[in-house]
């Protein structure tokens, strides 16, 4: 079992930015693929931003590429997303997790355990 749990939420400006932090117990999270989701109320859980576990390997979603930056620091056990250049279209829920398979990283179905998520929230 691999719990999670994000941090670094908060209000912030359009224009400005956030890190979040996904801090993992029970297992190493260097054996995972792990990823960024995020959901607003009455919508699906969208992907935001997946690392690979052996390459190191990043994937964006088209809405935040060149914006946001994932990143993993397996020694801390701990997963980042630096979150540049806000928008109020990036306002949601933030959810870290964490997949055995390598593959879809896109997909929810690809990711076995997740975090309780982080409220961002950006004004204009």
């Amino acid at each position: 079992q691999v719990q999670l749990v994000e941090s670094g939420g908060g209000l912030v400006q359009a224009g400005g930015s956030l890190r979040l932090s996904c801090a993992a117990s029970g297992r190493t999270l260097s054996g995972y693929l792990m990823g960024w989701f995020r959901q607003v109320p009455g919508k699906e859980r969208e992907f935001v931003a997946a690392i690979s576990r052996s390459t190191g390997a990043t994937y964006y979603a088209d809405s935040v590429k060149g914006r946001f930056t994932i990143s993993r620091d397996n020694a801390k056990n701990t997963v980042y997303l630096q979150m540049n250049s806000l928008t109020p279209e990036d306002t949601a829920a933030y959810y870290c997790a964490a997949g055995v398979q390598q593959f879809g990283v896109q997909r929810r179905s690809t990711y076995d355990y997740w975090g309780q998520g982080t409220q961002v929230t950006v004004s204009s």
